[in-house]
């Protein structure tokens, strides 16, 4: 056997997980059952609009099994308000930006007002479940209706009703940022388009819905918290807060996460309540969310209309553009700018566009409050400059990816600096790529443009209609403030290692321990991870924003890093050589060039135990661990082209997937397997949304897609053959090459489609500008003309 242990990142190896989850052996939130447990279920409003006169609770509070129940006021009393405050956003993005922002904060039950269907106005908490569903039913609610805002632009009018009395006002939010002379360029242009896209509301809606398990211990004065979440430091410093404690005597932990794309990846007032009523009555409680309930009040995302004006030349290339958006942030805003922001810096995609201007407004509505869902801002910027790049293809007659390709940044300009800060306040330079090669090697996926087309007057010529779309993105993945790693070797020699990610399915046990059996050069499963978990590291992030991968895998470096020189310095005292003279070899330490001159990580890390009897060199403290803090110079950029073959009925306007590709390049790819299954389940979670997945109020606001009846997620029959195709421009902002691919999947269908529909139907002179793609609007559109 050798001794260096071979490479594991790049290796398609097996998901450690997989075996506890397919066995049965999970522990999901629900699984969780404590003594002497109470269950809470949530009274939430019928209307979406209204002013509440009373909520009565006294039929409630006597029903069988009952313990405790509290409405909003009732809550006012025994808690400080929800302070109100500007959102934070780094100080060099406030200086470069120009911006103003209201951040109305939501209470943990409503009070004076209801805002949207599903805003909890009560709360009960009963022996059972059971019991504490049929003593919510028998609450009293007196609302006083109020008229409805579902349209944002309606939102803006000066007659239109408030959200928020106290704001006067329904925007929220607004934004602007250029580069170059956009309005000079925009004049100067041969050719000027404009178009209004509309990227509709939709939402993760996770395999498992939300829930949260609280138990508070008098004896230490401490809260213990279970929550599926992506954030669990972030939940701690809100509990502790919320019920005046030090953070250290508050701990959480995030089991088994069935999924959670961002819907789980801020702290919602369910959070907060479940901890108080534990810390109030003194016995452990339990909310777990259904779906009814998901739909209704988890958060959503995407919804967005943007007004976008083009600059071009004869031959396609772009010399200005102009996008005015609305973003339609429901009743709530609990992420502040960040998605919006995200739409505009990502706007430009992966081409060379000297001249922008883009504004963005945030409206509040009588809807369920918008945040981050995969993609978080993205697919939106995605679809209105790809289906930007296909409507000056079709004016002048060209190939939409030629059009593209004249376009592209190449990969000889690389570093290419944007002109424009991200959401960090750092500047936007693209660090590596080669986009006019993925724009390629996807359309060499598909068999190539001039075979497609061969292909589709053949079609065409039998009365079908067969359509080819693209869609390019870029993402900056990895963002910070920073994600903290502690490494430590046991004395048995493996190597355990904890972070403030928070895994929901992506395999982060698998992709860690190839990363840190490679720093180490031992097996992946000599290394013992602890994810999700505050007692295990006192200060972290999450997860969230294509990110664990670049700055966990980046503070693991950095961690170990720091112990491989306290572990040499101890191997060389007890092999009485130089450090210098060391090297990490097959589970220890050895002589460079002496083989059989080895310690084991077992036995340094028992001579690094305090004791008489373990002399450790001057200024070696004892112990084998480290802690380190990975703070990003900035974002990676992660980038790809979906292109997709759809074949569309004119008879009935269904559309099928005929063919699907997509070329991606993540940096440094850690486990291949693992990557195209991230890249394939947010590719899914794209068609879906461009196909099916909708969201859907009417004039009142009341929730139309309330059950997985009405709102049609994507099924095994949907799917097209997918390939997938990598590209590998290692990043040169971390340690270790890598970029985020968490959500890029998820970004370039929407456009992709869209493309391939118009494409299918041009001799109709169909443009998708608005999603989703519905069969009775191709239809409708067909027999207008």
């Amino acid at each position: 056997m050798s001794d260096i242990a071979p490479p594991y990142i790049g290796r398609s190896l097996r998901r450690r997980e997989d075996r506890r989850l397919l066995t049965g052996q999970g522990q999901f939130i629900a699984d969780l059952v404590l003594p002497r447990m109470l269950h809470a279920v949530l009274v939430r409003s019928p209307l979406a609009h209204a002013r509440i006169r009373a909520v009565d609770l006294s039929h409630a509070k006597s029903a069988p099994g009952v313990v405790d129940a509290l409405n909003g006021a009732d809550l006012l009393q025994l808690l400080p308000p929800v302070p109100e405050g500007q959102i934070s956003v780094p100080s060099k993005w406030a200086t470069a930006i120009q911006h103003k922002f209201l951040n109305p904060q939501q209470p943990l039950l409503a009070h004076d007002k209801v805002r949207h269907v599903g805003e909890a106005v009560a709360i009960i908490v009963a022996e059972t479940r059971n019991q504490a569903e049929d003593a919510a039913e028998l609450v009293g609610l007196d609302l006083e209706e109020l008229p409805a805002i579902v349209d944002p632009e309606a939102a803006l009018r000066p007659d239109s009703p408030v959200v928020h009395d106290r704001l006067e006002t329904n925007l929220i939010g607004e934004f602007s940022v250029a580069r170059g002379d956009p309005g000079g360029a925009m004049s100067r242009a041969p050719r000027r388009l404009k178009r209004r896209f509309y990227h509709h509301r939709y939402a993760a809606v996770p395999l498992e819905c939300r829930g949260v398990v609280s138990a508070y211990d008098r004896r230490t004065d401490s809260a213990m918290i279970w929550s599926s979440t992506q954030v669990v430091h972030w939940v701690r410093r809100e509990a502790a807060t919320l019920l005046g404690l030090p953070e250290a005597r508050v701990r959480c932990v995030a089991l088994d996460v069935g999924g959670g794309f961002g819907g789980k990846g801020h702290v919602y007032p369910e959070d907060l309540l479940v901890t108080f009523l534990a810390h109030r009555l003194g016995r452990p409680v339990r909310w777990i969310e259904d779906r009814r309930e998901h739909l209704m009040s988890a958060t959503h995302s995407r919804d967005q209309l943007h007004d976008v004006e083009v600059g071009f030349d004869d031959d396609g290339r772009i010399l200005a553009i102009r996008d005015d958006y609305l973003v339609d942030c429901g009743a709530w805003n609990p992420i502040g700018s960040g998605v919006a922001y995200n739409t505009a810096v990502h706007l430009t995609g992966p081409y060379k566009i000297e001249n922008l201007a883009a504004s963005g407004r945030i409206v509040v509505t009588n809807k369920v409050p918008n945040a981050p869902y995969r993609g978080a801002g993205r697919p939106e910027a995605a679809f209105a400059m790809e289906r930007t790049i296909d409507v000056v293809a079709r004016t002048l007659g060209l190939e939409p990816a030629e059009v593209r390709r004249r376009n592209m940044i190449r990969a000889e300009e690389m570093p290419y600096s944007v002109g424009i800060p991200y959401r960090d306040g750092e500047p936007i330079v693209y660090d590596s790529g080669d986009y006019p090669g993925a724009l390629q090697k996807a359309l060499d996926a598909i068999g190539g443009v001039e075979a497609f087309r061969r292909r589709q007057a053949d079609a065409r010529a039998e009365g079908r209609h067969l359509g080819l779309g693209i869609g390019c993105y870029i993402e900056g993945t990895g963002v910070g403030p920073f994600e903290s790693a502690f490494v430590r070797i046991d004395p048995s020699g493996k190597v355990y290692v904890t972070c403030g990610a928070a895994p929901q399915g992506q395999g982060m046990e698998t992709i860690f321990a190839q990363i840190v059996a490679d720093l180490w050069k031992v097996t992946p499963e000599d290394v013992v991870l602890s994810f999700a978990d505050t007692a295990s590291i006192a200060i972290g992030f999450g997860t969230m924003a294509s990110r664990s991968t670049v700055t966990a895998g980046a503070a693991m470096h950095q961690a170990s890093a720091k112990l491989r020189d306290k572990v040499f310095a101890i191997a060389a005292n007890l092999l009485e050589c130089a450090p210098a003279d060391l090297e990490l070899r097959a589970g220890g330490v050895g002589l460079v060039g002496v083989p059989g001159a080895t310690l084991s990580l077992s036995r340094i890390a028992q001579a690094a135990r305090p004791g008489w009897e373990n002399p450790r060199p001057p200024g070696i403290d004892a112990g084998l661990e480290e802690i380190a803090y990975w703070q990003p110079p900035t974002v990676t950029w992660s980038y790809a082209v979906h292109a997709a073959i759809v074949a569309v009925d004119s008879d009935t306007g269904r559309v099928t997937l005929d063919d699907y590709a997509v070329a991606h390049d993540c940096g440094t790819v850690i486990n291949p397997m693992l990557v195209e299954g991230q890249i394939m389940g947010g590719a899914v979670q794209g068609l879906g949304g461009i196909l099916g997945e909708a969201i859907a109020y009417d004039a009142n606001g009341q929730l139309l897609s309330g059950s997985l009846m009405d709102y049609a997620l994507p099924i095994a029959g949907d799917v097209p053959p997918m390939r997938i195709v990598h590209q590998h421009s290692p990043s040169p902002l971390n340690p270790l090459g890598v970029k985020g691919v968490g959500e890029g999947g998820a970004v370039g269908p929407p456009a992709a489609i869209a493309n391939a529909v118009c494409d299918a139907m041009a001799s109709f002179g169909i443009e998708v500008n608005e999603t989703p793609v519905r069969p009775e609007e191709i239809v409708r559109f067909l027999r207008s003309r």
